[in-house]
């Protein structure tokens, strides 16, 4: 028997639907897990840019979390953290200082952020997992701090 590809289609396209609903990282707040951004980063006279924000992560959470930002203006992306977090379900402040060496074109004015709570785990086969806890994106603002 032969299945038209418009009848394939509908099921296929609600399957991938659906698994891209279970697959997307969880918002902003979920499971006791929650993270923001700061408005307003900060450019230093020394190449140096800073994010900053608040996060909670439940005392469930795995060992190990990590706070890592990506910071996107005019086509330009530079990614940076690694501060461990602390799951104690408290909310703690966080702040984050990237170097603008491998991303010269930052500059003051309007940028994306993306700050993520994420554990990675190692499984069989020496396979990197990343799992996200929390994410939230934010449009900031950039400014140049003098010393």
């Amino acid at each position: 028997m032969r299945v038209s590809t418009r009848r394939l289609a509908v099921p296929v396209l609600s399957a991938l639907a659906a698994a891209a609903v279970f697959a997307t990282p969880a918002g902003a707040r979920a499971h006791g897990n929650e993270i923001s951004v700061q408005k307003f980063g900060h450019i230093s006279d020394d190449g140096h840019v800073t994010l900053s924000g608040t996060y909670a992560c439940a005392p469930s959470s795995p060992r190990g979390v990590q706070i890592q930002v990506t910071l996107a203006q005019d086509g330009t992306r530079l990614g940076f953290g690694g501060e461990e977090a602390v799951c104690d379900g408290a909310e703690h402040d966080w702040s984050l200082t990237g170097s603008l060496r491998q991303a010269p074109g930052v500059h003051p004015g309007p940028a994306g952020v993306e700050a993520r709570l994420q554990s990675a785990s190692l499984h069989s086969g020496m396979t990197l997992r990343v799992s996200y806890l929390a994410q939230a994106e934010r449009d900031v603002v950039l400014e140049q701090t003098k010393r």
